[in-house]
This record gives structure tokens, C-alpha cells and sequence, in this order.
């Protein structure tokens, strides 16, 4: 389970502070899809980046599995089992798929191993195993791969943080489907999200705005209320838009 109790981060700009998570308290327990959505600005990005150990909180404490982590690095929390998806994944130039996976798992990964994370995301192993992860790489395929270390790290807990970002409408079809099957999964997933389609798989839905939770609830008891606001988006507005 997760739990975070009285977070808050504060960040200072031109000698201004600024509290962008303010007192927030939440619990998140194991095994959950849950998409965290809400206005720009609300917290939502920080939010993940403070569960991940990106970012430092200014007060407050972050439990996961009954253990207190809120002093701990972004390395000992992976090492945990927390994984963190960017916005914007990385590209390596010089290293080749395989070898990312590789790197992401933490072990002594196999070409079969590497090609069945690959196949879980909707990627012909043959053609993209030894591609380099270099701009050759259309956005979607991207997002894709960044998910097939994830699931080769076998983290307890992914963050992923708009994974739609920067994909064309077809791309984010198919990363509804790998969603689809990793809400199967035994691991706990949060999802940062506008999109009505991502939204309406989640077990829960918490909605974050001005630093803290506005509302929370099964996607039955939340879905209704925001479809249709700035809190959520459909994917065909936002993608061919």
C-alpha cells in the first residue's frame, strides 16, 4: 500500500514561494489501476515525481509497504519496486533496444526474455531489438518501449506520467490495450490522465487540483461528474486537435 501523509512541496521562484502540493493525504492500496487527473497546474506531475523521489518533499511522510521512504533516494525506491514512466521518454543515442531492456531489469536479461517484453507491448521483437533508441523512434514507439522496461524491471508500483503526450491517435489505441492488460496485473499502477478512455479503465479515480484532492471514488462514482469538464479530455480532441 501506499499512503502519503500531510505531503506538501513548496517551490521558490524570484524569492516567491509557491506551495504546490498542500497537506495532502491519500492511500492507495495494492494491486489498483488508478488514473490521478484534475486542471494544469493542480500538482498532478509533481505529485508522481514525489512518490518516485524526483522531487524532495518540503513536509510530510511517503509509506510504502508499511515502510516510511520520504528520506529515501530515487535508487533505493526503485530498487523497492517503484518505476516512474516520463512525459517525454529519453532517447539514447548509441544504445540499442535490447540493451535498454537490459539495463532496466537489472539482470542478466535474455534475447527471449527482452522480446516477449517487447511482444507485451505491441511490438514486433524481429524489428525494433537491436533498433537504437534515437530519434528514428516515432513517439508511440517511444511510450512502448519506455513500458517494456518497466514491465522487465517487474516494479510493484508504475507511475506514468501522460503517457498519451506527444502520440498520434493510433498509437494511443494501442496504449489502451497494453493498459488494458497490465490493469491485470499484479502490480499497483497510477496513471497521470485527462483522457476519458484511460479514465474510464481505472479502478479509482482521484481528482488533484490546487495541490490537493478535490475528490475521490470508483470511476462509477467519479467518471459521471467530470465527463465533459476540464478534467477530462477525449482522446480524439486532444490527439487530432
Amino acid at each position: 500500500m501506499l499512503e502519503l501523509k500531510h505531503l506538501a512541496f513548496s517551490a521558490e521562484t524570484e524569492n516567491q514561494k509557491n506551495e504546490i502540493i498542500r497537506d495532502l493525504n491519500l492511500k492507495i492500496e495494492d494491486n489498483q489501476f488508478v488514473v490521478i487527473t484534475g486542471p494544469n497546474g493542480g500538482g498532478k506531475s509533481t505529485l508522481a515525481k514525489l512518490i518516485a523521489g524526483i522531487e524532495k518533499n518540503t513536509a510530510g511522510q511517503i509509506i510504502f509497504d508499511n515502510q516510511d521512504i520520504t528520506e529515501k533516494s530515487i535508487t533505493e525506491r526503485a530498487r523497492m519496486g517503484i518505476g516512474f514512466a516520463f512525459q517525454q521518454p529519453v532517447r539514447f543515442k548509441g544504445l540499442t533496444v535490447f540493451d535498454l531492456l537490459k539495463i532496466a531489469s537489472g539482470r542478466k536479461l535474455n534475447l527471449t526474455e527482452a522480446c516477449e517484453y517487447l511482444s507485451e507491448v505491441g511490438l514486433c521483437a524481429k524489428d525494433y531489438i537491436q533498433r537504437e533508441v534515437n530519434a528514428s523512434l516515432s513517439g508511440g514507439e517511444l511510450k512502448r518501449i519506455e513500458i517494456a522496461t518497466v514491465l522487465a524491471r517487474n516494479v510493484r508500483l508504475a507511475l506514468f506520467d501522460e503517457p498519451e503526450a506527444g502520440i498520434d491517435l493510433w498509437s494511443f489505441q494501442n496504449l489502451i490495450r497494453i493498459f488494458e492488460n497490465m490493469r491485470n496485473s499484479s502490480r499497483t499502477i497510477i496513471v497521470i490522465s485527462h483522457q476519458e478512455r484511460i479514465l474510464n479503465i481505472a479502478d479509482r479515480i482521484i481528482v488533484l487540483a490546487d495541490g490537493q484532492v478535490l475528490k475521490e471514488g470508483s470511476k462509477e462514482e467519479i467518471l459521471p461528474e467530470i465527463i465533459g469538464t476540464k478534467y477530462a479530455l477525449n482522446a480524439c480532441e486532444k490527439l487530432e486537435g
